[in-house]
Protein backbone atom coordinates (compact mmCIF):
# COMPACT_ATOMS: atom_id res chain seq x y z
CA UNK A 1 0.00 0.00 0.00
CA UNK A 2 1.27 3.72 -1.04
CA UNK A 3 1.73 6.71 1.46
CA UNK A 4 -1.29 8.70 1.07
CA UNK A 5 -0.17 12.17 -0.65
CA UNK A 6 0.34 15.18 0.91
CA UNK A 7 -3.35 16.95 1.52
CA UNK A 8 -1.87 20.01 -0.26
CA UNK A 9 -0.94 18.13 -3.34
CA UNK A 10 -3.99 16.15 -3.15
CA UNK A 11 -5.77 19.33 -3.19
CA UNK A 12 -3.94 20.85 -6.17
CA UNK A 13 -4.45 17.32 -7.60
CA UNK A 14 -8.95 17.55 -7.00
CA UNK A 15 -8.97 20.88 -8.25
CA UNK A 16 -7.06 19.98 -11.07
CA UNK A 17 -9.55 17.35 -12.18
CA UNK A 18 -12.52 19.41 -11.46
CA UNK A 19 -11.14 22.18 -13.70
CA UNK A 20 -10.80 19.60 -16.51
CA UNK A 21 -14.35 18.45 -16.53
CA UNK A 22 -15.55 21.78 -16.53
CA UNK A 23 -13.59 22.75 -19.56
CA UNK A 24 -14.00 19.40 -21.53
CA UNK A 25 -17.77 20.06 -20.69
CA UNK A 26 -17.49 23.52 -22.24
CA UNK A 27 -15.41 21.92 -25.34
CA UNK A 28 -17.97 20.04 -25.71
CA UNK A 29 -20.91 22.89 -25.62
CA UNK A 30 -18.80 24.64 -28.50
CA UNK A 31 -17.80 21.05 -30.95
CA UNK A 32 -21.46 19.04 -30.45
CA UNK A 33 -19.18 16.62 -28.87
CA UNK A 34 -21.96 14.93 -27.12
CA UNK A 35 -19.64 12.18 -25.03
CA UNK A 36 -17.88 15.26 -23.54
CA UNK A 37 -20.55 16.71 -22.11
CA UNK A 38 -22.19 13.60 -20.78
CA UNK A 39 -18.62 12.26 -19.20
CA UNK A 40 -19.44 15.40 -17.19
CA UNK A 41 -22.13 13.84 -14.74
CA UNK A 42 -22.75 11.17 -12.94
CA UNK A 43 -25.46 8.36 -13.89
CA UNK A 44 -28.24 10.27 -11.41
CA UNK A 45 -26.78 13.69 -11.64
CA UNK A 46 -29.85 16.93 -11.67
CA UNK A 47 -29.03 19.93 -14.35
CA UNK A 48 -31.02 22.87 -12.95
CA UNK A 49 -30.18 25.53 -16.25
CA UNK A 50 -31.17 28.15 -14.86
CA UNK A 51 -35.31 28.15 -15.89
CA UNK A 52 -34.25 26.70 -19.38
CA UNK A 53 -34.34 23.11 -17.85
CA UNK A 54 -34.37 21.12 -14.64
CA UNK A 55 -34.04 17.26 -14.27
CA UNK A 56 -31.98 14.74 -14.99
CA UNK A 57 -28.63 15.26 -16.38
CA UNK A 58 -29.09 12.38 -18.83
CA UNK A 59 -32.37 14.17 -20.58
CA UNK A 60 -30.51 17.47 -20.43
CA UNK A 61 -27.74 15.74 -22.41
CA UNK A 62 -30.02 13.97 -24.77
CA UNK A 63 -31.69 17.33 -25.59
CA UNK A 64 -28.42 19.26 -26.35
CA UNK A 65 -27.39 15.98 -28.75
CA UNK A 66 -30.34 17.19 -31.05
CA UNK A 67 -29.76 20.80 -30.59
CA UNK A 68 -26.00 21.40 -30.75
CA UNK A 69 -24.69 19.62 -33.91
CA UNK A 70 -27.68 22.13 -35.57
CA UNK A 71 -26.29 25.41 -33.44
CA UNK A 72 -23.99 27.94 -35.35
CA UNK A 73 -21.06 29.04 -34.02
CA UNK A 74 -20.81 28.64 -30.46
CA UNK A 75 -18.05 29.45 -27.96
CA UNK A 76 -17.88 29.07 -23.96
CA UNK A 77 -15.47 30.39 -21.85
CA UNK A 78 -15.15 29.55 -18.19
CA UNK A 79 -13.24 31.86 -15.78
CA UNK A 80 -13.11 33.15 -11.99
CA UNK A 81 -13.54 29.18 -11.57
CA UNK A 82 -13.67 28.77 -7.48
CA UNK A 83 -12.97 25.34 -6.14
CA UNK A 84 -14.01 24.54 -2.20
CA UNK A 85 -13.22 20.91 -1.44
CA UNK A 86 -14.45 18.72 1.82
CA UNK A 87 -13.02 15.29 1.52
CA UNK A 88 -15.09 13.81 -1.77
CA UNK A 89 -17.74 16.87 -2.51
CA UNK A 90 -16.66 19.82 -4.09
CA UNK A 91 -19.00 22.91 -4.58
CA UNK A 92 -17.35 24.74 -7.76
CA UNK A 93 -18.37 28.46 -9.04
CA UNK A 94 -17.80 29.35 -12.40
CA UNK A 95 -18.61 31.78 -14.76
CA UNK A 96 -19.47 31.12 -18.69
CA UNK A 97 -19.06 34.07 -21.14
CA UNK A 98 -20.73 32.44 -23.90
CA UNK A 99 -21.00 33.93 -27.77
CA UNK A 100 -23.47 32.52 -30.14
CA UNK A 101 -23.75 33.15 -33.51
CA UNK A 102 -27.95 32.67 -34.04
CA UNK A 103 -30.49 33.05 -36.65
CA UNK A 104 -33.80 34.60 -36.28
CA UNK A 105 -37.20 32.56 -37.74
CA UNK A 106 -37.12 35.21 -40.18
CA UNK A 107 -33.77 33.82 -41.43
CA UNK A 108 -31.59 37.10 -40.37
CA UNK A 109 -28.85 36.13 -38.18
CA UNK A 110 -27.65 37.78 -35.20
CA UNK A 111 -24.70 37.41 -32.63
CA UNK A 112 -25.29 36.70 -28.53
CA UNK A 113 -23.31 37.32 -25.39
CA UNK A 114 -24.72 35.75 -22.32
CA UNK A 115 -22.95 35.93 -19.22
CA UNK A 116 -24.03 32.74 -16.56
CA UNK A 117 -22.99 31.76 -13.43
CA UNK A 118 -22.36 28.01 -12.69
CA UNK A 119 -22.74 26.57 -9.33
CA UNK A 120 -22.21 22.54 -8.96
CA UNK A 121 -21.70 19.76 -6.49
CA UNK A 122 -19.24 17.86 -7.34
CA UNK A 123 -18.35 13.98 -5.82
CA UNK A 124 -16.02 12.11 -6.47
CA UNK A 125 -16.67 8.53 -6.80
CA UNK A 126 -14.82 5.57 -7.89
CA UNK A 127 -11.84 8.03 -7.69
CA UNK A 128 -13.53 10.47 -10.80
CA UNK A 129 -14.78 14.13 -10.10
CA UNK A 130 -18.08 14.36 -12.10
CA UNK A 131 -21.09 16.86 -11.58
CA UNK A 132 -23.87 15.58 -9.16
CA UNK A 133 -25.78 18.65 -9.42
CA UNK A 134 -25.58 21.65 -11.64
CA UNK A 135 -27.33 25.31 -10.93
CA UNK A 136 -26.92 27.98 -13.62
CA UNK A 137 -27.91 31.78 -12.88
CA UNK A 138 -27.91 33.75 -15.55
CA UNK A 139 -26.05 37.29 -15.14
CA UNK A 140 -27.10 38.98 -18.54
CA UNK A 141 -26.72 38.75 -22.25
CA UNK A 142 -26.42 41.60 -25.29
CA UNK A 143 -27.47 40.65 -28.75
CA UNK A 144 -26.36 42.41 -31.86
CA UNK A 145 -26.47 42.54 -35.64
CA UNK A 146 -24.22 40.51 -37.44
CA UNK A 147 -20.95 42.38 -38.61
CA UNK A 148 -18.45 39.89 -38.84
CA UNK A 149 -15.66 42.04 -41.31
CA UNK A 150 -12.22 40.76 -39.41
CA UNK A 151 -11.01 44.45 -38.10
CA UNK A 152 -13.12 46.06 -41.24
CA UNK A 153 -11.53 43.99 -43.81
CA UNK A 154 -8.04 45.14 -42.15
CA UNK A 155 -6.86 41.92 -40.94
CA UNK A 156 -8.82 39.63 -43.53
CA UNK A 157 -9.96 41.49 -46.75
CA UNK A 158 -12.93 38.64 -46.87
CA UNK A 159 -12.12 35.96 -44.19
CA UNK A 160 -13.28 33.28 -46.27
CA UNK A 161 -9.61 31.96 -46.25
CA UNK A 162 -9.47 31.44 -42.63
CA UNK A 163 -9.69 28.35 -41.14
CA UNK A 164 -13.05 28.16 -38.74
CA UNK A 165 -13.76 26.10 -36.16
CA UNK A 166 -16.10 23.24 -36.34
CA UNK A 167 -18.67 21.33 -34.91
CA UNK A 168 -17.58 17.14 -33.89
CA UNK A 169 -16.07 15.64 -35.91
CA UNK A 170 -14.88 18.26 -38.26
CA UNK A 171 -12.91 20.69 -36.09
CA UNK A 172 -9.12 20.44 -36.29
CA UNK A 173 -9.34 19.08 -32.89
CA UNK A 174 -10.63 16.04 -34.40
CA UNK A 175 -8.36 16.00 -36.98
CA UNK A 176 -5.07 16.47 -35.01
CA UNK A 177 -6.78 13.83 -33.01
CA UNK A 178 -6.61 11.22 -35.72
CA UNK A 179 -3.00 12.24 -36.93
Amino acid sequence: MSDPLDPRLQLLLDKAEITDVINLYLRGADRADIPLIAAAYHDDAIEDHGGVYHGPASDYVALMAKVLPKGGIMNHLATNVVIEVDGDVAIAEHYILAFARMKEKGGDKFDTLSLARAVDRFEKRDGQWKIALRRLAWEWNHEMPLAESWGRGMMFPEGTELVRGAKHPHDILYQMAAG
